[in-house]
């Protein structure tokens, strides 16, 4: 089936004109020598490469086919921008839904003061099948090196008329100049979702009449031809808790939601979920396989239903199909090889491994649901944009009762049944429940914070040592992250990661309990030395966050591109008693305090206390949001400095 699905009306337009705009011009092979030679970025200096210029003209032919010609010219300006010489082109290739023509591609260098051409030869222009939908064209510029300049041009062509391809502006290098010119017939009705937060350096729109037929016959429509330009559009970088990439990409995607016939009437087209739901529970690589039995399904089947309750059926399937499936790394919402193969081979992309979870449950009588999803990094589903493109993986939805429901991922190894995974929050899920052709979406969120908890018990001696114990109990994702580090990377790098790398903190021992039982949380018993540097025999100094994961101040940039995304509510709370070693007094002693957010999102607070030879220290840090748009910055770093001042506040002992 095609992804992008194909829309079938009458054919009653002869042509379209391909629209004529009046873009920057640059021509292919043609350049300045001040590009050869320019050295830096202007508005980015210390960039490794820039985009010079880069075009797409997307338009209809005289079959109602869309076709578009790109043409892309990269400046390479050191080593580490010779990355960009190698050329990906991904398109949806199967069935020859979409296809790429006429590739030239070449490498310019400035030669004796005169620009030096050595194209790609097509023999090295390859095409590669990534599976049975989508494709890529691969290639590499050669002759690259500091200076050079690169280029690229080829011809898009889909035989969908709703396919219209989406654009970005923005890339991880500068781009200089960037232009889109599109020409749309008004009989098609695209609703666009715009990531544009730049001014346009242009934007033009003409609309222009255009007749089909002669004489009393004659169609009368409207072709209208727009051209959007910006330049001088910043990289975009990977920023902490950024949410995605594909979120903050200064970009258009368009979504074709209905048509006009020429006899004045319209027809929709995936303007709602529940068309889209509709077909593609009729797929053959998504509904079709949802019933499709397993070879030995029965043991599993009867031990499952021989379980009292759908909690216990849930849990044992799920870690059942979690630990039998490999997931191959290849996210999609439909299946590749299909469930049955996957289930032969123990290996399958996310749809087959997830509908084969589904299919085990729905077979254990528990109320279950396939559903489409979009992962973390593949980037938040917007509501309005009914398009399948932003779905990139395949789970099962069970609506336990009215209050809880899980949301189930068995591709991850150390993903538990009771927790939706946190690349899947803050997004939707399209359900199908074909047997009633209801199709709903669902926003996916965790209501209720994520605990950690560090209870600390030390004595502070005098040769400004300290020993003691740790208990840190992590739940939900906390617990996930832990035990997926501890079981990847092995006790030693563990331990090192929860010091921290401190060389001054040694760890004697540790303990792990519960991190085979998913109903509870993860906890790890320390037994710990730390050395206390730039201590003497008169004073001791120390630091009471200790194993509390919020050491290092995340917000250090003073400027911010994207917007903040913590995934989910926290509660981290670390508290510690320690004793005071014999022949010392507190000389000085962090106060306690409380600070808070202005809009109450964020709360820090720090209790402080002295009770018979012990001091005991609370920290509680709060996120009751877990989204703050880039505009709201610089009040979150202000607080998140003033917050780890108060972390990093020392304890004073002098001796006497």
């Amino acid at each position: 089936m095609r992804r992008i699905f194909t829309l079938l009306i009458p054919v009653v337009f002869a042509s379209f004109a391909k629209a004529q705009t009046n873009p920057a011009v640059v021509h292919f092979g043609k350049i300045d020598n001040a590009d050869l030679e320019m050295t830096k970025c202007d508005f980015e200096p210390d960039a490794n490469a820039e985009v010079l210029f880069n075009k797409a003209d997307i338009y209809y032919d005289a079959t109602f086919n869309i076709e578009g010609e790109y043409h892309k010219r990269i400046k390479i300006f050191n080593d580490n921008g010779k990355d960009q010489a190698n050329i990906r082109i991904e398109f949806y290739g199967g069935n020859r839904l979409e296809y790429i023509t006429d590739v030239q591609a070449e490498t310019i260098n400035l030669v004796n003061g005169k620009p030096e051409i050595t194209k790609v030869d097509k023999k090295l222009i390859y095409t590669q099948a990534i599976d049975k939908v989508r494709s890529v064209i691969v290639f590499s510029m050669p002759n690259v090196k500091p200076g050079s300049v690169i280029e690229y041009k080829y011809k898009f062509g889909t035989q969908s008329f709703s396919n219209f391809p989406s654009w970005d502006f923005q890339e991880k290098i500068p781009t200089r100049y960037s232009e889109l010119d599109t020409s749309i017939p008004d009989i098609l009705y695209f609703r666009e979702n715009r990531r544009i937060w730049q001014p346009y350096f242009k934007s033009e729109h003409h609309s222009d009449a255009r007749s089909i037929g002669s004489g009393s016959e004659a169609v009368m429509y409207n072709e209208e031809r727009q051209s959007r330009v910006l330049v001088n559009i910043p990289s975009l970088h990977d920023e902490p808790y950024m949410r995605s990439y594909a979120d903050n990409l200064l970009s258009l995607h368009f979504t074709l939601t209905s048509v006009k016939s020429t006899y004045g009437f319209f027809k929709s087209y995936s303007d709602t979920w529940a068309k889209v739901g509709g077909i593609i529970a009729d797929d053959e690589d998504f509904g079709g396989q949802l019933k499709r039995k397993l070879n030995g399904e029965e043991a599993i089947i009867n031990k499952a239903k021989a379980l009292k309750t759908d909690e216990e059926k849930i849990a044992f399937v799920f870690n059942t199909v979690k630990n039998i499936m490999k997931w191959d790394g290849v996210d999609r919402w439909y299946t590749t090889d299909g469930t049955y193969r996957a289930w032969e081979k123990k290996t399958g992309n996310s749809a087959e491994v997830n509908i084969i979870l589904y299919h085990l449950l729905k077979q254990s009588g528990v109320k279950a649901y396939p559903m489409i999803v979009s992962t973390r990094d593949n980037g938040r589903v917007v509501r309005y944009n009914t398009s399948l493109s932003q779905f990139n993986r395949a789970v099962v939805y069970v609506p336990v009762d009215t209050v809880k429901e899980y949301i189930l991922d068995a591709t991850n190894k150390y993903n538990l049944y009771n927790e939706t995974p946190d690349e899947l929050l803050n997004s939707e899920g399209l359900y199908i429940d074909k047997a009633t052709n209801q199709y709903d979406m669902v926003f996916i969120k965790r209501e209720d914070p994520v605990k950690q908890l560090t209870i600390i018990n030390a004595d502070i001696l005098p040769d400004s040592k300290i020993a003691g114990t740790a208990n840190i109990v992590s739940y939900s994702y906390h617990k996930i992250n832990n035990t997926r580090r501890y079981k990847t990377d092995g006790e030693k790098k563990y331990i090192d990661f929860i010091r921290d790398n401190d060389n001054n903190l040694k760890i004697n021992s540790l303990k792990m309990e519960n991190i085979e039982v998913d109903t509870l949380p993860l906890t790890q018993n320390v037994s710990f030395n730390l050395d206390l540097n730039g201590s003497d025999g008169n004073y001791i100094y120390f630091n009471p966050n200790l194993f509390s994961t919020m050491r290092i101040n995340p917000f250090l940039s003073e400027n911010r591109a994207t917007d903040i995304d913590f995934g989910y509510l926290t509660k981290y709370e670390v508290i510690g008693r320690y004793k005071l070693p014999a022949g010392f007094k507190i000389d000085a002693l962090p106060k306690s305090n409380v600070m808070t957010m202005q809009d109450k999102s964020i709360s820090f607070k720090r209790m402080v206390a002295e009770d018979d030879g012990y001091i005991q220290i609370r920290y509680i840090i709060e996120h009751k949001e877990a989204h703050y748009d880039k505009e709201s910055y610089n009040e979150l770093r202000q607080f998140y400095k003033l917050m780890h001042d108060m972390l990093n506040e020392q304890v004073v002992l002098k001796k006497g």
